[in-house]
């Protein structure tokens, strides 16, 4: 999805003009992959644009750079007014979407990358539906994928870093190729993970089933889904789920802060229940956006309003 350029991006401390936020071809991260970056959206909610779940991504992010050893020269509260600093300066027609990094610069080569600096930016832009506004209405063609999740035993998934979405990138690539919208992983055991860059929900009976993280990223937007379901009296069940179970889910869709709640509506060439959004998942859909448009007061608290 092209980018539509904002007046400024937050870059080690100063608003610069998005032009002018340049790194040198000789940038670490750039050659190594070691950095860390977070995803988060803001909403034009009545009341003005609002951050959802500031702290939380911000928390993580930090909770990734210590992971992989890169130590941030700001705190987390820095970072999270820098990101509200930023909302401000630029001006925005729809709803934004934040990308905070932090990254090893230039200085030094070689593996080791102790001595590199690490530099800190904060982008900002209009970005609608990551998988399509007719995804969102109607449901996603996903197919799975030969690319397996990165394993725990090789790479750490818990951290949100620059390395980890080669896996991504090809996975989503092989898809796209092969004529559907997304890709979804197994872990090397051969169960569901995740998407390209989403959780992963069915229903079966009324029940909501999603895997456990423990191949996955810890997500923000699987955390809310499920506390709308447990508002909604909706039960919820945390297993493994096999490639099988998928094929007769009645329902499924993703999740993620780009992708929000996105219907799935055929794995593989098997359509998923009635090869539409399923009602559970508009139910959910509906109270997700209520809660990101500010419109459910019980959970306003996940909203940082910025105007």
């Amino acid at each position: 999805m092209a980018l539509v350029e904002s007046k400024f991006i937050w870059f080690d401390g100063k608003l610069v003009a998005w032009s002018e936020a340049k790194i040198h071809v000789l940038t670490h991260t750039l050659h190594y992959g070691n950095g860390v970056f977070e995803g988060t959206r803001a909403y034009k909610t009545d009341k003005g644009l609002a951050i959802f779940r500031l702290h939380d991504h911000t928390k993580r992010l930090f909770n990734s750079a210590k992971t992989v050893a890169i130590y941030p020269k700001y705190t987390q509260k820095e970072l999270e007014n820098a990101q509200i600093e930023l909302l401000r300066a630029n001006t925005y027609n729809g709803n934004v979407y934040i990308r905070p990094i932090i990254f090893l610069g230039y200085g030094v080569m070689g593996v080791n990358h102790r001595e590199a600096t690490v530099q800190t930016a904060i982008a900002s832009w209009e970005w609608g539906a990551y998988l399509g506004d007719e995804g969102l209405a109607n449901g996603i063609k996903v197919k799975i994928s030969s690319f397996t999740r990165n394993s725990v035993k090789s790479m750490m998934g818990k951290a949100k870093a620059a390395a980890n979405y080669l896996n991504s990138q090809m996975a989503k690539y092989e898809a796209l190729d092969a004529g559907y919208e997304e890709a979804l992983m197994l872990d090397d055991e051969g169960f569901i993970a995740e998407g390209s860059g989403e959780c992963f929900f069915i229903v079966r009976d009324g029940k909501l089933i999603t895997p456990p993280n423990d191949n996955s990223l810890e997500s923000i937007t699987q955390d809310t889904v499920i506390k709308i379901a447990d508002k909604l009296g909706l039960e919820v069940i945390r297993k493994r789920v096999t490639r099988d179970e998928v094929y007769i889910a009645d329902e499924a869709f993703f999740t993620g802060t780009a992708a929000e709640v996105t219907p799935i509506n055929n794995v593989d060439g098997r359509v998923i229940g009635s090869g539409k959004r399923g009602e559970i998942t508009k139910k959910l859909q509906d109270a997700y956006f209520d809660v990101v448009y500010g419109k459910d007061k019980s959970f306003e608290h996940f909203l940082t309003y910025v105007n």
